[in-house]
This record gives C-alpha cells, sequence and structure tokens, in this order.
C-alpha cells in the first residue's frame, strides 16, 4: 500500500501525461475493491433477507465504495485517463455519507422500536431520522460541489485550492451535524434505561454501541480529510497512499462490517418495527402514535369508568397497526 521506490519503473507514474504524482499500488486496489465488493453483497442479501427496505443506502455506500476501487484500478492501468481518475477521486470523498446517512436512519427507527413515546426531545421518531438526512444531504451536496470544482481539467492551483476549501467546508458541516446528533443519542440512551423493557435492553444497547462506533469511525475519516487538505496541494499526505488506506477506506469498510454483524433488520425485525405510515399515522391522531416500547408497559392509570364497559375503569393499550389505520384496544384496570 505503499508507493513503490522512486528510482523503480512505474507505469502509471512514469507516462508524461500521468494523471498521478506518485506511483499507486494495483494490488492493493484489487484488494479493496474484493472486500467492499464482498460486504455490498451481504448488506444486499441482507436487505432481502429482513426485508428491510431503508437497508439500500448502506448499500449504495458500499457499492459507491466497490466503484471507487474498480475506477482506480482502471486508472492506474490507464493513467492519462482524466475520467478514471476523477470517478474514483470523487466516489471516495463523498460515499462515506451514504453510511452517515444511514446511521440517522437506524436510530430514528431505533427511537420508534425502544421507547415508549417514540420521541427526542419532542421530535418525532420518522421525523428525527428524516431531518438529519435532508442535513446530510446538504453536506453532500458541499462537498460534491468542491470536489469537482477540484477535480476538474486544466485547473490553476488556485482553483484546486478553491475546491478543496468547498470540501472542506462541506467536510465540516458533516461533523457539526454529527456532534450534534451524537448528543441526541445519548439523549435517547438515558431514554432507554427508563422506557425500554428490559428483555429489549440488550439487543438495543448492542445496535446503539455500534451507531457510535461508526460515527466515532467517521469522524476520525473526517479529522484526516482535514488534515490532507488544510495545507492545499502541496500537502504532502496525498503522495503517501498508505495513509488513504488506513484513514479511509479501512474505516468504512469497518463500518460496513460492523452492519453486516449487528444489522439492524435482526435487531428489530418485523413489518411491526418499520415506521407507522402517514395514513396511520392520521387515523391514530397528531399525539397518540406511541413506541412499540410502550406494548410492553402495564396499562395506563385508571381512567373514569365507561358507561359502555359495565362500569368499570378502562385504560389504553398499546395501539394495534393493521394496513390501514391505528386503533387502540382496552383492557381493564386492576
Amino acid at each position: 500500500m505503499t508507493a513503490h521506490n522512486s528510482t523503480a519503473t512505474c507505469a502509471a507514474k512514469d507516462d508524461v501525461n500521468t494523471q498521478w504524482s506518485f506511483c499507486p499500488n494495483v494490488g492493493a486496489a484489487y484488494f479493496y475493491a474484493f472486500l467492499f465488493a464482498l460486504t455490498l453483497f451481504a448488506h444486499i442479501a441482507q436487505s432481502i433477507i429482513y426485508r428491510k427496505g431503508y437497508s439500500w443506502v448502506i448499500a449504495m455506500g458500499a457499492l459507491w465504495q466497490t466503484l471507487c476501487y474498480i475506477f482506480r484500478i482502471l486508472s492506474i492501468n490507464q493513467p492519462t485517463n482524466q475520467s478514471w481518475y476523477t470517478a474514483w477521486f470523487v466516489l471516495i470523498l463523498l460515499a462515506p455519507l451514504w453510511i452517515n446517512a444511514y446511521v440517522y436512519m437506524v436510530l430514528g427507527r431505533m427511537v420508534y422500536n425502544f421507547t415508549t413515546s417514540a420521541k427526542i426531545l419532542g421530535i418525532k421518531a420518522w421525523r428525527f431520522g428524516l431531518y438529519f438526512v435532508l442535513l446530510d444531504i446538504f453536506a453532500f451536496l458541499v462537498q460534491a460541489a468542491g470536489a469537482s470544482l477540484a477535480s476538474g481539467n486544466n485547473l490553476t492551483n488556485t482553483q484546486i485550492e478553491r475546491g478543496l476549501h468547498i470540501y472542506m467546508g462541506g467536510v465540516g458541516l458533516q461533523e457539526v451535524f454529527i456532534i450534534c446528533f451524537i448528543g441526541l443519542a445519548v439523549r435517547f440512551q438515558r431514554q432507554m434505561r427508563m422506557e425500554t423493557p428490559m428483555q429489549d435492553k440488550p439487543r438495543a444497547l448492542r445496535l446503539l454501541y455500534v451507531v457510535y462506533a461508526v460515527l466515532v469511525l467517521i469522524t476520525i475519516r473526517i479529522i484526516f480529510r482535514l488534515v490532507e487538505y488544510s495545507q492545499g496541494i502541496t500537502s504532502g499526505i496525498p503522495q503517501h497512499e498508505a495513509y488513504q488506506y488506513v484513514f479511509d477506506s479501512t474505516l468504512m469498510l469497518t463500518c460496513l462490517v460492523l452492519f453486516n454483524i449487528i444489522h439492524p433488520g435482526r435487531l428489530m425485525p418485523g413489518k411491526e418495527s418499520d415506521f407507522p405510515s402517514r395514513k396511520q399515522r392520521k387515523a391514530a391522531g397528531k399525539n397518540n402514535t406511541m413506541g412499540r416500547a410502550a406494548d410492553a408497559l402495564p396499562l395506563h392509570e385508571r381512567s373514569s369508568p365507561s358507561p359502555d364497559m359495565g362500569g368499570e375503569s378502562y385504560g389504553p393499550t398499546y395501539p394495534k397497526v393493521d394496513g390501514t389505520s391505528v386503533s387502540y384496544g382496552y383492557a381493564t384496570n386492576t
């Protein structure tokens, strides 16, 4: 994974019109393309087995990482081709955003499955994930704009540095959103201690620890990218591909594998673990759609006697969700 000795022959670097400023290791590129392809096929299979449509997001992240190294191989073999070089360069910068978005989506579903209120700080679970995904898309657009500006044809050093600065701004925004998200994840963990049934806590914590681990790995990768480009195009870090493999690709591969091992679909199985549809939530009422943890709690406090129920006191239980509506059953309070 390190550059060859400068005195050795290197077709990718020695060509007068090459896109490469150092001699890349094609063997390492093949190896990582293979590893990312393995986790890609695993995520596709798991999304089908567990029937979790939202897992296409993590599969897309694995696909972009795989394509990144396929294009890198093509660029090494055809070092004068600008298109291959631009493709792998842009993909390696942007692919982690898919993994980041998936983390946001997973925690939103955890809030629904493992709390009674389906809320964190007053934000409903289905909106919680949506808001952060939209922020992630914004960071994605900023980073994409910067990456495309820094990888165009016949650019001056000033133009390249401007593109890198825009990209770094997008990366900085991504980290700000991650820090805010971690704060909400910690709040969720505290809420989970009080609301999650004992039998569900071990699996909830396993998945939450994976969420924390992935966010830490993404943060390390962000710090690496900020350090790498803080010195502009004169930085020596891009001239040593070992740094990229250690502080970018290996970290993102680890994120993908962690979600293979602790897959959300295995710990939140079944159709009932999915968010209620908008129609179902509307049928239940704006403030009446509860989290799934409510199903395992004791019945609500005694309510006033109902004349339709023989004067006995009844309280609402967990809403029963069918294909069209959410309805509340009733049981006698004792």
